[in-house]
Order: C-alpha cells, then structure tokens, then sequence
C-alpha cells in the first residue's frame, strides 16, 4: 500500500508518502514540505497548496491519502489556515478518485510511538526509526507527514480488513431484521410499512 500523508497548514504544508504493509518493513517514498508566505493572499496561498498536492499525487500514485483531522485549538486563526489546507487535500484526492482517510494527532501519535501524547520530537525519532532514515526529517511538518502515512498503513489496513470482512457477513447472511418488525406487520392499514 502506497499512502501519501499530509499535515495541513497554511505556511508549512507537510507531504510525507510511504509504502508498505502491515508486518514488513516500512519504505519512506518521498517527503516535502510546501511553504507559503504570509504575506501573499490566502487565495493565493491554498492554491499554491493545491498545485504541490496535485503534483504530489501524479508523481507518486498513491492508493490513499491520509489527513490530520483538524482538531480545535486556542488560536482560530492557526485553525482555520490548517482546516482550510485540509480541505484542499481532500478535494485534490477526491478529484483523482482517491480514498481519504482522517486520523487525529493523538491516533497518529500512539500508532508510531505508542503513546498519543508524545511530543514532536518524539515522533521525529520514530519515524527516522521506522523507515531507516539517515537523517530526522526536517521541519517537524515533514515527520509529521510521514507519521500520518505509517500510522494509515498501519491502522487503515486492518480496518479495511475488518470492514471488509464485516461487508462479507452482511452479504451472505441476508436481511437484517430489526426489533420493530414485529410490532409493524401488527399495525393496522397505512401504519404497516
């Protein structure tokens, strides 16, 4: 499985893409880090985000794109920078076709450190460690980009897996039935539905 990860902000736009599979070793693809200054228009900015992403896709092909969930902050601002180039991840992958996953911090965090309140430098460190890296990835936009593409091919697939196998009883084990079917082949005349 080949995951382009992406931690969304608006000055520093991480792409981190890995390929692997749950059980083998784990091979960093490619990372990046698209920059805006804060002094162009935010218009501007987001399509300057969206240009490197697009690319990012193309050249890299990736099978899903996993997404930091923006999660609420004291700083609105800083908030609504990294809600809006989240949403720019998710329309350029869904322009392609491509499945989006959301992960939280703190998901990501337990997934490459196993503890999800790990600090930025911790997760650095894991992530050097788990693909082999000769050196940390730098600025912590870039490990964290690398972090949520880990933490997908880790999580994402055996949750896959799970829904998969969960879509496959339902197939073969037929309708459902609910409680209130009972009650409804009961009522009188138009209520009966």
């Amino acid at each position: 499985m080949r995951v382009l990860g992406v931690d969304p902000g608006l000055t520093r736009c991480g792409i981190g893409v890995v390929e692997g599979r749950v059980g083998a070793a784990l091979s960093a693809v490619a990372v990046e880090v698209v920059r805006t200054p804060a002094s162009d228009e935010v218009a501007q900015r987001l399509l300057a985000i969206e240009v490197a992403l697009s690319d990012a896709l193309v050249r890299y092909e990736p099978d899903v794109v996993a997404v930091e969930r923006v999660f609420s902050q004291n700083n609105v601002s800083t908030v609504m920078g990294t809600a809006q180039a989240s949403g720019i991840a998710m329309v350029a992958a869904a322009r392609r076709g491509l499945p989006v996953a959301l992960h939280t911090p703190s998901e990501v965090k337990a997934a490459v450190t196993g503890n999800g309140r790990a600090d930025k430098a911790q997760v650095t460190a894991m992530v050097t460690r788990l693909l082999a890296l000769e050196t940390a990835p730098r600025p912590a936009d870039a490990a964290d980009a690398l972090a949520l593409a880990i933490c997908h091919v880790w999580r994402g697939t055996s949750t896959g897996r799970l829904e998969a196998a969960a879509a496959a009883q339902r197939r073969t084990a037929g309708p459902v039935r609910t409680a209130a079917e009972p009650l409804r082949s009961r009522l009188p005349g138009r209520y009966a539905r």
